[in-house]
């Protein structure tokens, strides 16, 4: 069993059929059933039955399957390493980032491409969770996440901390304890809140409804959402106020919202810059990494 082999069965899984993957490798049908014909005998088991026009997966290809996706991205992380000692950056850099700290990026991603116009980027975006997991699978190379989360399996650059602030229904800016640009908790007790909160994990939710209480108060939770544009969205028709970071409405334009900063609020937000600890990281990415230093 080699590379090859691998790299061939692999296909086959993917396509579903061998004609498809034949074409995917382009190569002839023949020759491509023959190398999944010798890799069976080879291991001494079934890894592919017919199941109509399709192709499914034994429980001994199931295993293959799994460690031959690690073992062809270990193979092409080694060739990328070795290809990238030479001067020159090129290729694909993958980013993640959570929306409510995404305005970490543009800037840097503007010098970014200035100085390596060969890269292409792709964003994906998710909550930190999200981010974290894209990660360890390997689908990104540097995320963009919001405190608190568990950094245990990451490096990480910790960014400057923002002051939570109160985004409030423009058309509540007539009441008198929203007329300033300012206010404390206690305004906030009675008003439905909409809040920030991961699909897993803690986060800014549990930040705000423990300063809520430190205040006197149980807040009154309407709407939960792990999006912020979503619930930036509902605030300026009206539904809600929120609590959130500062630096979070710099990634939006929203109309019909008026913000207005905490006084006696003690959380801030706290954004951070991660990476896969003791794993291959691009040169793209470290050089991308170096825009945050």
């Amino acid at each position: 069993m080699d590379i090859r082999q691998l790299r061939y069965f692999s296909t086959i899984v993917e396509e579903g059929q061998i004609t498809r993957a034949a074409k995917k490798l382009h190569m002839a049908q023949p020759p491509l059933s023959h190398q999944l014909k010798l890799l069976e005998q080879e291991l001494g088991v079934t890894l592919l039955e017919r199941n109509g026009k399709q192709l499914e997966l034994t429980k001994p290809g199931i295993v293959l399957y799994k460690n031959a996706k690690k073992l062809l991205r270990q193979f092409e992380e080694t060739i990328t390493e070795v290809q990238e000692t030479e001067e020159g950056i090129r290729g694909v850099l993958a980013l993640g980032a959570s929306k409510s700290c995404f305005s970490f990026f543009p800037e840097r991603i503007r010098a970014f491409l200035k100085k390596f116009p060969l890269v292409t980027l792709q964003l994906r975006e998710g909550d930190s969770f999200v981010i974290g997991q894209q990660l360890k699978n390997m689908e990104i190379e540097v995320g963009i996440i919001r405190l608190p989360m568990d950094l245990t399996d990451f490096s990480f650059i910790r960014l400057s901390k923002d002051p939570y602030v109160a985004v409030i229904p423009e058309e509540w800016g007539n009441k008198s304890e929203f007329s300033h640009s300012k206010i404390v908790m206690k305004h906030l007790k009675d008003i439905p809140l909409l809040l920030l909160h991961r699909i897993q994990g803690s986060g800014q939710y549990e930040l705000v409804v423990d300063e809520c209480r430190r205040h006197g108060f149980d807040p009154k939770v309407v709407c939960e959402c792990p999006d912020v544009s979503m619930i930036l969205s509902l605030v300026s028709t009206g539904v809600g106020a929120t609590i959130i970071p500062k630096y979070t409405l710099f990634s939006f334009q929203t109309p019909n919202v008026k913000i207005l900063d905490i006084e006696d609020a003690t959380i801030k937000g706290e954004s951070a810059l991660i990476w896969n600890k003791d794993r291959y990281l691009s040169k793209s990415a470290k050089n991308f990494i170096e825009m945050f230093e």
